[in-house]
């Protein structure tokens, strides 16, 4: 993928992205359900009972933001997509995005606080947005469905924070600037001004005074996110311009240099492990993320951020539609990020 893969993806990729969707959020088995149970006949954990919306791709999270994936295709891509396959997904959505479906998931939530948090908020938010800005035929229906269980993630959230002393810093699902970054986004354009306020509050308390990253110390052995730059990513969401030029210099002074480590292809190992192949996702992750900076770097630096990218995206493209169970039933989620993301776009 070069570096005008803003255009170019549409061509290359969105109907092997579109095919890949359906049939893995009809993939029942295996499904890792990470249910809590509340009662002695609170024990049944049959997917599709358990999450009427959200079953199949392997977990809650992933069935959720697979369907992110679906409704984004549908908004960006539906010239590159036949008939057959915009019905496809049309179809999965109309399914599963029900009022009633969603307010079951969204009791789900309310009764079981600590469940998905944060990951699986993020991408709950990130859906609702998607459906809501979304002009795909069905969407107005989706974006109701969706829009409780978007308030439901805002309302934990605006409890969560206070009593959230210090944030998680690894790299998969605990994360706390990546799911804050796409809680924080949804609530910006959905109008909760009052979580919009709390995530920058809590970003810049935890974040603001940070300065040298160790980028040598990633990736650990299973990350699919970069620690560095999803703190970044959600600072150049909560700063102004001239503060985050600022913070962003001092906090990543080596960011695109030619030795810079975050500009690396992460090696894996065994590609049916399904902790190896997060490191698939952090090359996505990386690629989303950096595209966001880039217009913030020197014009060598940009260079080398656009052409690492390319590479990283490059390295991973077999796997997202052809690659083992453990990495199709998710990269295109990040593919959709990596693709959509470029310069200037750091800030909303």
């Amino acid at each position: 993928m070069t570096d005008d893969h803003l255009t170019d993806w549409r061509e290359r990729c969105a109907s092997d992205w579109a095919d890949t969707i359906p049939t893995v959020l009809a993939t029942a088995f295996p499904y890792g359900a990470a249910h809590q149970a509340l009662a002695p006949d609170d024990v049944d954990v049959t997917p599709d009972l358990l999450h009427p919306a959200f079953h199949g791709c392997l977990d809650w999270h992933s069935s959720v933001h697979m369907q992110w994936s679906a409704v984004r295709l549908l908004t960006l891509a539906p010239g590159q997509l036949s008939l057959l396959r915009r019905d496809r997904l049309r179809a999965v959505l109309d399914a599963r995005l029900t009022r009633e479906h969603l307010e079951r998931e969204a009791a789900y939530l309310r009764d079981r606080p600590g469940f998905e948090r944060p990951y699986g908020w993020g991408w709950a938010a990130a859906l609702a947005l998607a459906a809501k800005e979304s002009s795909a035929p069905g969407a107005d229906a989706w974006a109701a469905a969706t829009r409780p269980l978007f308030d439901t993630v805002a309302d934990l959230a605006l409890t969560w924070l206070p009593r959230l002393a210090y944030p998680v810093r690894h790299g998969t699902h605990a994360n706390t600037a990546f799911a804050l970054a796409l809680v924080h986004e949804a609530a910006s354009r959905l109008g909760r001004p009052d979580v919009v306020d709390a995530i920058a509050e809590r970003a810049r308390d935890w974040f603001g005074q940070d300065t040298d990253y160790p980028v040598a110390w990633e990736p650990s052995g299973s990350d699919f996110l970069s620690p560095a730059l999803c703190e970044a990513d959600l600072m150049g969401r909560v700063l102004t311009t001239q503060q985050y030029a600022g913070w962003l210099a001092a906090f990543l002074p080596g960011l695109g240099a030619a030795d810079d480590p975050l500009l690396e292809l992460p090696e894996v190992r065994d590609r049916s492990d399904g902790h190896a192949v997060h490191l698939f996702g952090l090359a996505l992750s990386r690629a989303w993320q950096l595209r966001r900076v880039r217009g913030l770097l020197s014009p060598d630096r940009s260079r080398r951020v656009a052409e690492a990218t390319a590479q990283q995206v490059a390295h991973v493209e077999r796997e997202i539609v052809a690659g083992d169970f453990m990495s199709t039933h998710w990269l295109v989620s990040f593919a959709v990020l990596a693709a959509t993301s470029g310069p200037g776009a750091a800030r909303q």
